[in-house]
């Protein structure tokens, strides 16, 4: 900001540039607070999916992805399956 105001006092784009990524950043903590700082919010609190792995409602597993064809490419290693079962 210093630098803009000192330097650039006259270039509206730079500083309205400026303004605009410290608004996102604001943003960005204001969540990371409301997550009590994680990045993602959780889908369900825990409890709630260990007892649905435990009745069997959901199934718990290791997730991975090809490094070079993420968007395209990954798989679903399921705990207690000898084989790999994907879906």
């Amino acid at each position: 900001q210093n630098y803009l105001d000192n330097f650039w006092p006259d270039l509206k784009a730079a500083h309205e540039l400026f303004d605009s990524i410290l608004q996102a950043r604001r943003e960005r903590e204001s969540e990371s607070q409301e997550n009590h700082g994680k990045e993602y919010p959780e889908h369900l609190p825990l409890e709630i999916l260990e007892a649905g792995i435990k009745s069997g409602r959901y199934l718990q597993g290791t997730l991975s992805v090809n490094k070079h064809r993420a968007q395209l490419e990954a798989f679903v290693r399921l705990q207690g399956f000898g084989s790999k079962d994907t879906g």
